[in-house]
């Protein structure tokens, strides 16, 4: 135990990564709609916050979530459709290409999110659809074997919110620092499953859950550097849950919750992302229907959340954003309006500001950095 608190230490208070003027290179996975579409590469100029496309790297159905290995050889995808192919694994070439690996089918309908655990053996996948989760096996050369666990969520729903809960939607894999547990976001039970990973037996045996709230519909889930504290998004009440987290058992605590709107805001809105800045003073969610990233400031002893302020993504329906590794700038992915937008993060407040430089992704719903120069 001492060792993995000592890892969560030194992690943060290492902060964010040197600050880099290299560009990075980020991966979005999209909606694709037709022949030539896919999952597209940009780079950002870490001098000017200016974007450019690369245009498409491989052409995919559905490539919606996307994630890497813990060395960044290796890509992986889901296909984000009903009884479709399921995941695909991809070997990241010099240039940044993607070259295809292989394909395997989860058992679930609508995998929607995935993660790889530190050691860099399984592949984790929430299957929205079916309301169930996979491990797949990763071998050395990045492909994927057949599913080792299958965990099938309780029916029914809590039918808070009828249209979205009739039954378990598992909505997102979120692994911890220290790479014992994975936290699964399930929006139709209004739940937070945890679950131990054991990589070489690729299997998940359950530790523990945690309702979020009635109609809360939990979806993303992210790690405070501190290993120590945890952050809920949930989509349906359009509200921010902070817990503590103990790694020994994988047990969440509620600590508290805000909402993510302003207080004069009337309108539908959904929430969709969360991330919590390097340095850890601040969390960012993001606000379909506001269209806004809302900034928290955080107590990281006592898990105290203070709004403060929300800035427009300057498109409609941010499903997605990310911060570089540096903690320098986020990138904020606009569904709808087709857009990916890049702002600076101003060091010493944490708010945001448009560099000015956007460019046009088809449905985009995933931003992943590579960061090559660490």
């Amino acid at each position: 135990m001492r060792g993995i608190l000592l890892s969560f230490a030194v992690v943060w208070a290492a902060g964010p990564l040197p600050a880099s003027d290299t560009p990075i290179d980020i991966y979005i996975g999209t909606y694709a709609k037709g022949a030539g579409q896919g999952i597209h590469r940009l780079e950002l100029d870490r001098k000017s916050g200016t974007l450019r496309s690369l245009g498409v790297v491989t052409e995919a159905v559905n490539p919606s979530f996307l994630a890497l290995s813990p060395d960044r050889r290796f890509l992986f995808s889901v296909s984000e459709v009903s009884g479709g192919p399921g995941v695909a694994a991809y070997a990241i070439d010099a240039q940044g290409g993607l070259q295809f690996l292989n394909r395997q089918p989860v058992g679930g309908n609508g995998p929607c999110h995935v993660a790889v655990d530190p050691s860099g053996k399984l592949l984790l996948v929430a299957n929205y659809g079916g309301g169930s989760i996979n491990a797949l096996p990763i071998d050395s050369d990045g492909r994927l074997k057949k599913p080792a666990a299958f965990v099938q969520h309780p029916r029914p729903g809590t039918r808070v919110v009828a249209s979205r809960q009739e039954g378990p939607h598992a909505h997102s894999v979120t692994v911890d620092p220290a790479g014992k547990h994975v936290i699964v976001a399930d929006l139709g039970l209004d739940t937070l499953f945890s679950y131990r990973i054991d990589p070489a037996a690729g299997t998940l045996p359950k530790a523990g859950e945690v309702v979020v709230g009635p109609g809360t519909g939990p979806r993303h889930f992210a790690f405070h550097p501190n290993g120590e504290l945890a952050f809920s998004i949930n989509e349906l009440s359009s509200t921010l849950t902070c817990f503590r987290y103990d790694v020994r058992s994988g047990k969440l605590t509620p600590l508290g919750q805000v909402t993510t709107l302003p207080a004069d805001f009337r309108g539908e809105n959904h929430t969709a992302e969360v991330r919590v800045h390097p340095n850890g003073r601040w969390v960012y969610a993001s606000n379909r229907g506001h269209d806004s990233i809302v900034q928290l400031s955080v107590d990281p002893k006592s898990g105290a959340m203070t709004v403060v302020g929300h800035t427009p993504t300057g498109g409609k329906t941010p499903r997605n954003f990310n911060l570089d590794p540096s903690g320098r700038f986020l990138i904020a992915a606009n569904q709808n309006s087709e857009t990916v937008i890049a702002f600076r993060i101003d060091p010493e407040t944490g708010r945001l500001s448009p560099t000015g430089s956007t460019v046009s992704v088809p449905s985009p719903v995933c931003v992943l950095f590579r960061q090559t120069d660490s």
